[in-house]
């Protein structure tokens, strides 16, 4: 039984290198390559507040790794600022459909639902973010501010006589 275990345990460790030196496809390396390329176009887009060069750049990106919550997340921010909050919120739920605790998605989408008068749900992604952060989180502080600097409405005022 013995000899049979190490068998096992040396045919294992034997096929290891093998599986390391597998070979990526060409097309995969190529797809990652153009991705980065277009990221690099749209970070500098973005930069210049290019809203629309930004977007066109990410759907590039997107296309070429369809996975990546980042490029997502980007292309809701690009459409909210450029004031295109459906197209905004749907890249934003496909974000955290590929990445649930990406906190930059939940930020923005929270920023975003506090701009179509929805702090209800902007608190949920706060909740959210204070679940995911344990010390130091920009996106959670960030939300927070925001919400805190939502103009909610006023409680009800007693008259000067008390009523």
């Amino acid at each position: 039984m013995k000899r049979l275990l190490r068998a096992i345990v040396f045919a294992l460790l034997a096929a290891a290198p093998l599986a390391a030196r597998a070979e990526v496809s060409p097309e995969l390396t190529n797809g990652i390559a153009a991705a980065r390329a277009d990221y690099e176009r749209a970070r500098k887009a973005l930069d210049k507040l290019d809203w629309s060069a930004a977007i066109s750049a990410l759907e590039s990106a997107a296309r070429h790794d369809p996975q990546d919550a980042e490029f997502q997340n980007l292309l809701g921010f690009a459409h909210r600022n450029k004031g295109d909050m459906d197209a905004a919120f749907r890249h934003y739920f496909r974000a955290l459909e590929l990445n649930p605790s990406h906190k930059g998605a939940h930020e923005y989408i929270g920023r975003a639902y506090l701009m179509v008068d929805q702090p209800g749900k902007a608190r949920e992604h706060l909740r959210l973010l204070e679940k995911a952060c344990w010390e130091v989180c920009r996106e959670r502080d960030l939300l927070k501010r925001a919400i805190e600097e939502y103009p909610w409405p006023s409680e009800p005022r007693l008259s000067s006589r008390g009523y």
